[in-house]
């Protein structure tokens, strides 16, 4: 059976939770739930598992703190021996509007420490992400305060919608692959509508 290895970005902890660089854990929580599966406390990270049409998939959240996120990565692709083109990271984006999704085979970390972090440990840039918006309306010298604040209504308003997208991303991106994915999504999403 094909593996495939979803990972969502985020700091462990409930002082973390509902902030914009968690975005990538509320995604895999939100796929979790339409799922009907939950996550279980595991080495490095909640794993959760199912499967889609005869294909496996491991939602991984690592608790490594962002980070240190290739540390999971690397120990779970390892663990269930899944190959790279079967890996995506879902992880908040501040160059994209909020709620905007863009998923991209290979690419830069951005300075996201997170990616930055994936991209040592495994040795390469070449894994899909899932780029989700959190915008970047913050004074200049407040990213930090921005990106570990928390969503407020309107924001969910927003980004909820783009949540549920995210999941059918994940789900075509597991059937069909990247770049048919890339192709189907990645223009009707780019601005965020």
């Amino acid at each position: 059976m094909d593996k495939y290895l979803i990972v969502g970005l985020g700091n462990p902890g409930d002082e973390y939770a509902g902030t914009r660089h968690n975005t990538g854990f509320m995604v895999l929580d939100a796929f979790a739930k339409a799922s009907n599966i939950v996550f279980d406390d595991r080495r490095y990270g909640f794993i959760a598992e199912t499967s889609l049409k005869g294909r496996k998939i491991i939602l991984l959240k690592p608790t490594t703190y962002m980070n240190l996120s290739g540390n999971a990565v690397r120990y779970w692709m390892n663990k269930e021996n899944i190959e790279l083109e079967r890996l995506l990271v879902v992880v908040d984006d501040l160059s994209l509007p909020l709620g905007s999704l863009r998923l991209k085979g290979k690419g830069s970390n951005g300075g996201h420490n997170g990616l930055g972090n994936i991209q040592s440990v495994i040795g390469t840039q070449q894994y899909a992400r899932l780029r989700v918006g959190i915008g970047n309306d913050f004074p200049k010298g407040m990213q930090i305060d921005w990106v570990l604040g928390k969503y407020d209504e309107e924001d969910m308003k927003t980004l909820s919608p783009s949540i549920d997208t995210a999941i059918e991303i994940i789900k075509s991106f597991v059937l069909t692959g990247l770049g048919t994915t890339m192709n189907q999504f990645n223009n009707k999403h780019a601005n965020g509508k």
